[in-house]
């Protein structure tokens, strides 16, 4: 049947076209999901396996054009519905009553991870956008600052699933680094929780390393976590504010980024709506933070799809030089801190 569907192509409408386009993007999810079962991929997770997948598909098979309107709306507009989706996981309420000193951290960490970036990038004649779109996932919340970050900066589609595969792999390493040295810290389970939710790069790293310390790490190191994806908005704004600058006397026309409006309602939303006034269940928020991973693992696919690995040497190996430099020394400078100041 798919076969003969894809003889038949080019006497297929354009809508038809677009909607095989997006249920291809979640047919390669869905492979992720499977693979990030397999021995070996366990901790990568599905987004980071989809990935795989995509890229190796792109590699054998090329970009499948007639699909391209569909991967197009998963890649772009997808994404930042997953976006949207994402915030009702931030309590703002608990950040402002019990986060703000570790709020003001995650601020110092941001502007560290950015700047470490953006300087070594033009130290080591690295590529600037895939640099960038790192740094900001180190600094804040990984993939979905990633994805937040690039269309604002006109990033390509390309250097935004190197980005998100190089945050997918070193994050998952660092978090299992943790896990070993864990018991040979000289932190308390609080001290613990801060630490890795202040340094690792995305929520689920947070978590995996975090557990392994009791519930008092995991709950500090998610109230870490969540302060940095809190800042997300803010530092979004400051990077439109330098872009427009960067523009200005030219007709270059940054386009305001609605989805982020759209996470912040979706932040307050959840924290005085959704429980306090509408009943919502666990159940139901386990079940939107599915659909969020979904929505944005069949995003990365279409991402992942665009991606040549004949370029792939020449501008991700600086990138993940960085990457390292900025995530150890991250780590060492936010232990030193939550050690003496925690």
């Amino acid at each position: 049947m798919i076969i003969n569907i894809i003889r038949q192509q080019q006497t297929l409408s354009p809508a038809v076209r677009w909607i095989l386009g997006i249920a291809f993007t979640f047919f390669i999810a869905l492979l992720g999901y499977y693979l990030a079962m397999v021995p070996g991929f366990t901790l990568t997770g599905q987004l980071a396996s989809a990935i795989f997948i995509s890229i190796l598909y792109r590699q054998i098979a090329g970009y499948p054009e007639w699909l391209r309107a569909g991967i197009t709306f998963s890649s772009k507009k997808l994404l930042r519905f997953a976006i949207i989706l994402y915030g009702i996981k931030l309590n703002v309420s608990l950040i402002l009553q019990d986060g703000l000193p570790i709020l003001l951290l995650g601020a110092v960490v941001i502007a560290f991870a950015l700047l470490a970036s953006v300087w070594l990038s033009k130290a080591m004649n690295a590529n600037r956008s895939i640099t960038l779109l790192v740094g900001a996932g180190t600094g804040i919340c990984g993939a979905a600052a990633i994805a937040a970050v690039a269309p604002i900066v006109e990033a390509k589609e390309e250097d935004t699933a190197i980005g998100v595969g190089i945050i997918a792999l070193f994050g998952t390493i660092f978090s299992v680094g943790y896990t070993i040295i864990r018991p040979f810290l000289p932190l308390t389970a609080s001290e613990y929780g801060i630490w890795s939710g202040i340094s690792l790069h995305e929520v689920a790293h947070v978590a995996l390393a975090a557990a392994p310390g009791g519930e008092t790490a995991l709950a500090m190191g998610l109230l870490a976590k969540l302060g940095r994806v809190f800042l997300l908005v803010p530092v979004c704004f400051l990077f439109m504010y330098i872009v427009k600058r960067k523009s200005t006397g030219s007709k270059q026309h940054i386009p305001f980024p609605w989805f982020l409006i759209g996470f912040i309602l979706m932040s307050l939303a959840g924290t005085y709506i959704l429980g306090p006034v509408i009943p919502f269940s666990d159940t139901a928020m386990t079940a939107v933070t599915e659909i969020t991973t979904w929505c944005l693992t069949a995003a990365m696919v279409g991402l992942g799809l665009s991606v040549s690995l004949k370029d792939l040497k020449n501008k991700a190996l600086k990138p993940m030089i960085i990457i390292t430099i900025v995530s150890l020394t991250l780590s060492i400078l936010t232990f030193v801190i939550v050690k003496w100041f925690y």
